[in-house]
Parts: structure tokens; sequence; C-alpha cells
């Protein structure tokens, strides 16, 4: 029998909500697979305020698999949000934004902020480097000025209508998309 294969799931059905390429998989064998992988880039969430957010960002970082999610300030948040994704991805806690900044340099990761401030260029003609790590603040007061002094450079998501900002959750899905349009398939910004 195949060592990835769960005799449990097999026996009783599995209904997770894996791809078919996972069915009946452990848990450990899925993360084994997804870490041989993972993109080289990184998420981190920093200033939230309403935690259902970084559930969202959790389970879109898994979706574009992302190679780990950064919490920064706050350890608690409410899992729900992530669908169980949080199994599957890496996700690490960094008690203040020195810590997580003293983290990005020791590995060499750019931090790029994603946050519609003056300064800020567009996402659509940035040229996203393919490692790096994209920060993300709550809607409403962004980012710290100190995770913004992190940051190589500010990103804006252009948009169209009469809102001046879209859901954090959303922005992380964009940006991830973004980088993946550029890394993945070859569009240029």
């Amino acid at each position: 029998m195949d060592p990835r294969l769960d005799p449990e799931l097999l026996e009783q059905g599995d209904t997770r909500n894996v791809v078919d390429r996972y069915r009946n998989w452990t848990m450990d064998a899925i993360v084994a697979d997804l870490d041989e992988r993972r993109h080289p880039f990184h998420v981190a969430i920093e200033n939230f305020e309403h935690d259902a957010n970084i559930g969202s960002v959790v389970r879109t970082a898994n979706a574009f698999l992302a190679a780990e999610v950064h919490i920064v300030g706050n350890r608690r948040w409410n899992r729900r949000g992530a669908m169980v994704t949080d199994r599957y991805q890496h996700i690490r806690h960094h008690p203040s934004v020195e810590d997580f900044g003293a983290w990005a340099e020791s590995e060499g990761l750019p931090v790029i902020g994603i946050d519609n401030i003056d300064g800020s260029v567009p996402i659509e003609t940035y040229e996203m480097p393919r490692e790096c790590v994209m920060i993300f603040g709550q809607e409403g007061p962004g980012l710290s000025d100190a995770a913004q002094e992190l940051c190589i450079d500010m990103l804006a998501i252009t948009q169209f209508g009469s809102t001046r900002s879209i859901n954090a959750g959303a922005a992380a899905a964009v940006a991830m998309h973004a980088w993946v349009r550029r890394h993945v398939f070859g569009q240029k910004a």
C-alpha cells in the first residue's frame, strides 16, 4: 500500500476539502508534498484588528502555495476563516515588527508593502521579486509606520470604483495572484 495513504480515510471515506491528488493521503504526506513545490514568496499580516481576515489570508496563501504566512503582533486569531488550510500552510508568529524585520533580513528577503498610501506604485506595473515577503495591514489603519519602514517599495492595487480600499483578505489574494502571474506564468508587469 502507498505509505502516503491513510487506512482510516480509505475505510471511512475522505470528506476533506482537498484536491483529488490528495484524496485519502495523510495530512503529513500532503504537507510534505506541498513543501516540495512551495513558491518562494511569503505573506505577512500586520496590524490586523479583525482576525477573520487572517484566516482568509491563510486560506489564500495555501491556494497560491506561499512558502509561509507570518503573523506580526497578536498571536491569537480565529482559525475558522482558514477553513482548515492552516493544517497545510506553514505559519510563523513574530511578536513585533522589529522581530519580523530581523527575520526577513536574516533570510535576505525584501519586504514589499501592499497599502494604498501616498507614494505607492501600482502593483499591476511592478516587477515583483521572485523571493520576497508581501506585507499587508488592516483595512483602514493600514500598515504601521514601523512596518512601512521595512519595505523596499509600497504597492497599491488599482481600483476604479467609489470606495477607497478593498478588504485586506481580498487585497492579499490580488497581490498573491499578481506574483503567480509573473513568476509561474511569466507575464510581464
